[in-house]
């Protein structure tokens, strides 16, 4: 099948293994000291392995290519750990801690969402509230996962959320639109851990080098049991 997928400069490769260990998917490994795609059906064609070439030996292509085959990337994994069915890796369980109900509840945390829509199929473009924002674009789940989520993350900042595994098309040309006609001030990208989050990284960085705007942008990861990892 005629599909994208990645392809490696192998003149360009410096040897430095940083696109090895951005591929969630075990697609790439070191061979004689460059990095070549091993697994053209390991390749999901998100590209996350592309920022983090210092060199820019990593490019798109289209060309005939094996299917994306994601049942054999979940088994290699499940060769290391666990994995649910969705294909993120799996925790074990936890026993869950009931509170005697002698104690006290807490007070509920204030929310310190300060716009609408959320959604960034449904935000406008132009938008009041985009004026000198520090924009937080977040995977669906994270708010799920990360407890101090609203303090840590949403607060002080403009919120758009998606998900790049069950949401339909690319996210890149509204961020772009969103960045190019507004004064955003920095961008937040909140992400899983779990390699489909991928997209939402990689789509608010193509957004960013679309725009041709130079703003601070940063990247936290979530891990599924509720802890930034990076």
């Amino acid at each position: 099948m005629i599909r994208k997928i990645i392809r490696i400069d192998e003149e360009k490769c410096n040897g430095c293994g940083a696109c090895a260990n951005a591929c969630h998917e075990g697609a790439i490994e070191m061979v004689d000291g460059k990095a070549r795609l091993t697994r053209e059906d390991y390749c999901d064609g998100l590209g996350d392995c592309l920022p983090a070439c210092p060199t820019n030996a990593i490019s798109f292509e289209e060309r005939e290519a094996p299917a994306y085959d994601e049942a054999a990337v979940l088994a290699e994994k499940a060769k290391k750990h666990s994995s649910l069915p969705c294909g993120c890796p799996g925790t074990q369980s936890k026993a869950i801690k009931r509170e005697d109900n002698s104690r006290a509840a807490s007070a509920p945390a204030e929310s310190q969402l300060s716009q609408w829509p959320v959604q960034i199929k449904l935000v406008p473009v132009n938008a009041p509230y985009f004026d000198g924002a520090n924009l937080l674009v977040a995977a669906d789940c994270t708010a799920f996962a990360y407890g101090s989520f609203h303090s840590d993350f949403i607060r002080n900042h403009i919120t758009l959320i998606g998900c790049p595994k069950l949401d339909e098309g690319d996210y890149a040309e509204k961020l772009t639109a969103i960045i190019a006609n507004n004064n955003i001030k920095s961008v937040t990208v909140v992400r899983m851990e779990v390699p489909c989050c991928g997209g939402i990284e990689n789509a608010v960085k193509r957004a960013l080098q679309a725009s041709g705007k130079f703003i601070p942008w940063r990247v936290a990861v979530i891990s599924t049991d509720g802890k930034i990892l990076d």
